[in-house]
Parts: C-alpha cells; structure tokens; sequence
C-alpha cells in the first residue's frame, strides 16, 4: 500500500494536482511516518515526496531511455559502486556502459562490484546507510527474510519497479507488491544412479539411512527460509499430500513424527496440514550431510564412487561438470524430471534488486535496474547459463530463444535440459521464497528450527 501511495503522490504532484485521488473526489489516503495508511480528507494537502522517494517516483513512469539520459548526466566521468550476492553484476556493467554509449558516444563511467562473503553484505549496507551519502548506489541481494526485517523495515532499501517491467508483468509499478526479483534460482533433489537407491517421493530423501549433501541452515539462509516456507498452507498440502501416496511401510516409519509434531504445529499457530511439514523438516535437518558449497556436493554427485547419494544443490552446478570415465552427468537424476516422482522438485529463491537509501547515482542506478530487468542483453550475465530465469517474461522468452536451455543437454545428457520456470513452479513443485511470510515466522518456526538437533558424519 506505502509504494502505492508514494507513486500516487508523485503523480499527483507532477500534474499540479492538490489531492492523491483514490476514492473519490472528498476522500483519499496519506501515509503517516511508519508507512501506516489513513484516510484524508479533502482538505488536507498531500505531503510532498523529496530525496530518493522522489527520484523513484519519477523513475517508475520513465522508459529505460528516458532513464539512460538521466544516467548520462548524472555520471558521466563518475565511479558506480553497487554490492550483490551475485557476482555477475561485474560482468552486467560494461554491457549497460556500452549500452549508454550507444546513446552519447562521450559518456564514460567507471565501475566496481563488491560481492561480500560470509552474508556480511546486510552488515556492509547497514554501515554504509549510515553516511550522508553512500557509497552504494544499488544492491543485488539474497535471503527475503533478512531483507524484510533488516533492509527494508529498516528503510535502508528502496524499491524501484521499471515501468517497462511492470508493464511485461501485465501491471503497473504502484500496484506491483513486493520486492523486484531480477531471477529466481531453483535449488533441486538430485541423487546418484549408480547404485540401487530409489528416490521415487520427496520423503525418500529423509527416510531411514538417507544422508542428502546439503549447505546448511547457518552458512546460506535462503536454505532456511525453504524450512519455513513448507509450514505455509500451500506447501504443507503439498507435504501432506506426498505422504499420502507413500507405501503403508514408510508411512509406518513416518506416522510417529508427524503425530509427535500435531502439538508443534498447533503451538507454533501453524495451519491444519503443517505436522507434515514440521515432520520432514525435523527428519531434515537430523539427516542431511551438511557441506560448505553446491559445486563440491555436484563434484561429488556426479562421480561413479557416490552410489546411492542424494543432495539438495543449485540446478545450474550441472553446467560445469567435466566429462571423464568417472565422472559424468549421466551419473545423477534430477528427482522431479523421473516419471511417477512425487512430492516437491525443490526450491526457489530470487536474487532482488534495490536502491540504497543514500545512492549517490540514483538515476544511473535506476537505469541499470531496468536494463538488467527488461532487456535480454542486461539479463545475459545470469541467462546464458541454465536454472536462473529472468521475472521478466519477455526476457526469459529472448534468453530462450537464444540459448536453448530446454535442448542444454540434448539426448546425450537429459538432466541438462532445463524444463523451465513455468515447469519447475508447477509440475515440479518448486517451493518459492515468499519475504513477508518467512518474515512473519521467522521467530516462531524460524527459532524451532534453530534447536532441532542435526546429524554429523560418522553418526549412526
């Protein structure tokens, strides 16, 4: 409602107009300092916008070359320093600089991208909204938990919606509700075929003696915020659903936990179904191997010696194994593309993109976001690879016809064939990252999860 409101009020304002309309001609709608909405009556003014608020107002009904003129005067001869989870917005940059100077042939900008380890990029953001003016001028980042409650809440990110992305989503950026994805990453179940193990549902994965590789809980968040979203009611019936079409043996093994768990979920405020959930979350996180990394856990997938292996990694780790006589593609099954596989694929996070609060070149930041989301050279850096799919259906449409992920692997190499988003959010029952309910429950379920005991190697 706030962003709604915002837009409106700059609107209002660019055409000279004394009200935000958005009732009726004695009534409208203000927002008091903590983003709260109230009614307003006809004969209080509408307060003004300033500083960043303003610029992103007039940004959202500009096109991106209405806003590469803006960047062009704002920075030519200038540093750009941005900050992301990705470190491919290194590689983006020189192709929007490129782009502009397709534009102005003088314009000249120089850049830098900070890619923090160890998730200190939330520490590093805090600090530098400290200052006057940053040095951020945007952020591409992870974790829609943390983000909520320490980027956002915090007014320390501001959202900006292209008016040209909006319009490819079929809506308009003040209806637009939450944070601007520029992709959605798919972590999947993927096991060793090599050996006579059989991961037929997704609760074979925490069945008795299964060890799935997995980046623990603690060292990547987003693998967290999985944990909490099965508990939402969608995910849950997906759960319980699952369960049902187990065999009446490992139902047998399953049944005690989820009934040890009714009273978890009743404590935690949890929906009807969420004992399934909470059931294969503890059997989870008792189970899995936790490893530093996804590409170590493919290494180890993918080699003949893991028979019987399973993990839980990023889909697009596959794009970098190299053939040998032991090592192969062909050694590991996606769970969800193997017919009659029941239950979740997987899971789903977005990188999102934001303006700092303080950005000391918010129109080139604005400019680089809609030329990141909207077109298919500023979406190439994360495109040409599998398992990242641009928010922007247009986009995600060029990219495939471009690279062809669908046919990646071909006959030779099936798991390489990437099914798509569309696929992966349906058939393959990907569970997406929702920010607002991960935020919501990040105390309750969040802090359950966190005394749950967890397995070591070598424990039997």
């Amino acid at each position: 409602m706030k962003r709604k409101v915002l837009s409106l009020i700059m609107v209002a304002s660019m055409m000279m107009a004394s009200l935000v309309g958005c009732g009726g001609a004695s009534s409208g709608t203000a927002t008091t300092d903590s983003g709260e909405a109230t009614e307003q009556t006809a004969d209080e003014p509408a307060a003004e916008l300033t500083g960043i608020d303003k610029i992103i107002a007039e940004a959202e009904t500009m096109t991106l070359d209405e806003l590469a003129q803006k960047a062009i005067e704002e920075s030519n001869g200038k540093t750009f320093y941005g900050v992301g989870n990705s470190s491919r917005g290194k590689s983006a940059l020189p192709l929007f600089i490129e782009y502009l100077q397709g534009i102005d042939s003088s314009y000249n900008m120089e850049f830098e991208w900070q890619q923090p380890k160890n998730n200190k990029i939330f520490e590093q953001l805090s600090s530098d909204s400290l200052k006057s003016e940053g040095t951020f001028a945007m952020t591409l980042i992870q974790d829609g938990n943390q983000i909520q409650t320490k980027m956002v809440d915090t007014d320390i990110l501001k959202i900006f919606v292209p008016k040209e992305w909006a319009e490819a989503n079929g809506t308009t950026p003040d209806a637009f509700e939450g944070f601007l994805p520029l992709q959605t990453l798919n972590k999947v179940f993927m096991y060793n075929n090599t050996g006579s193990a059989e991961f037929n549902n997704c609760w074979d994965f925490v069945y008795e003696g299964s060890h799935p590789l997995f980046m623990g809980v603690d060292s990547e968040i987003v693998g967290k915020n999985f944990l909490m979203m099965l508990t939402e009611d969608k995910y849950a019936a997906w759960m319980k659903e699952s369960f049902n079409a187990l065999d009446s043996t490992k139902q047998a093994y399953f049944q005690p936990t989820v009934k040890e768990m009714e009273k978890d979920a009743s404590e935690l405020g949890l929906g009807a179904d969420a004992a399934y959930s909470l059931a294969w979350i503890k059997l989870w996180i008792n189970n899995y191997n936790e490893q530093t990394d996804d590409g170590p856990i493919c290494n180890t997938l993918v080699d003949k010696s893991a028979k019987d292996q399973s993990g839980l990694l990023v889909y697009s780790k596959l794009r970098s194994v190299e053939e040998s006589a032991s090592i192969s593609v062909n050694n590991i099954n996606v769970a969800a593309y193997q017919d009659g596989y029941t239950g979740i694929g997987g899971y789903g996070y977005c990188h999102y993109l934001f303006l700092t609060k303080n950005s000391p070149l918010p129109w080139t930041a604005c400019a680089f976001i809609a030329f990141m989301t909207t077109t298919e050279q500023g979406f190439d850096a994360w495109g040409k690879d599998m398992g990242g799919y641009s928010a922007n259906p247009e986009v995600a449409k060029a990219i495939e016809e471009t690279y062809h992920h669908s046919e990646g692997g071909g006959d030779e190499f099936p798991a390489k064939n990437d099914r798509g988003y569309d696929w992966w959010t349906t058939d393959g029952k990907l569970v997406l990252e929702d920010p607002a309910y991960c935020s919501e429950v990040s105390f309750t379920v969040g802090s359950w999860i966190d005394i749950q005991d967890h397995y070591s190697a070598g424990e039997e």
